[in-house]
């Protein structure tokens, strides 16, 4: 559900402009008046329409979900902050100049602040975030740990490049949909894989006392306590 939650300016976003691109002489009226007053010129050309209605929307669901915990009394993550903050810069740069250049970086920039902020943790406050995150609901040694939290620095480095690479190489529509598709898509996977690795320390044993009988000593009895793991949830 948090996932959900976490991606959806993305799916609106995504959805805005597809909507507009089917119509991009509606999107530019509907543009022209509606964002006129925040445009440079006051008029939206048909081309750069459905950019800017998606990045209006964008703005606005990424706000509402900001208030939204605010007034449920629930902590915003930082991370939200900053994307709130980029995409009223970035966006707003793009609705001004009707360019979307602006707002195709910000991905990017959000990808390489938390990739940033994964890896000075550690060196500056000694203080792992993936842990801090999910430490509560696994244990795991401390150097799976700094392996953990490298990779999450070298996926963000690397889906920034990945972005910008789509961004500056394709067209705004195939960069749009490598926006949602490729941003979940590859950050499922990457969680997936991680899963994966992590299974070498989950505790897959079966019923209670099986894991005691295996491991115990030859003519030792099985040990019929509960057992315990390495790492658990």
């Amino acid at each position: 559900m948090k996932l959900l939650f976490d991606f959806l300016p993305i799916v609106l976003f995504f959805g805005m402009f597809k909507y507009a691109e089917a119509d991009p002489q509606w999107a530019s009226s509907f543009a022209s008046q509606y964002l006129g007053f925040a445009v440079a010129g006051g008029s939206v050309a048909t081309s750069i329409a459905p950019v800017l209605l998606a990045t209006a929307v964008v703005i606005l669901a990424t706000a509402l979900q900001v208030g939204w915990l605010l007034a449920r009394g629930r902590k915003v993550d930082k991370m939200l902050w900053v994307s709130l903050g980029l995409v009223i810069v970035l966006g707003g740069a793009t609705i001004w100049f009707q360019n979307a250049t602006f707002l195709k970086w910000k991905p990017s920039v959000l990808y390489w602040a938390m990739g940033l902020a994964f890896w000075l943790s550690p060196l500056l406050f000694g203080k792992n975030l993936l842990r801090l995150l999910i430490g509560g609901q696994i244990e795991l040694p401390a150097p799976v740990w700094q392996r953990l939290n490298f990779a999450w620095v070298a996926f963000f480095g690397l889906m920034g490049l990945a972005n910008i690479f789509v961004a500056y190489t394709f067209s705004t529509d195939t960069w749009v949909n490598f926006k949602l598709f490729g941003g979940i898509g590859l950050t499922l996977l990457f969680t997936l894989a991680q899963g994966i690795y992590l299974g070498r320390y989950m505790d897959t044993r079966g019923a209670p006392g099986d894991h005691a009988a295996r491991t115990a000593p030859p003519g030792a009895p099985a040990d019929s306590g509960k057992p315990s793991g390495v790492a658990k949830f």
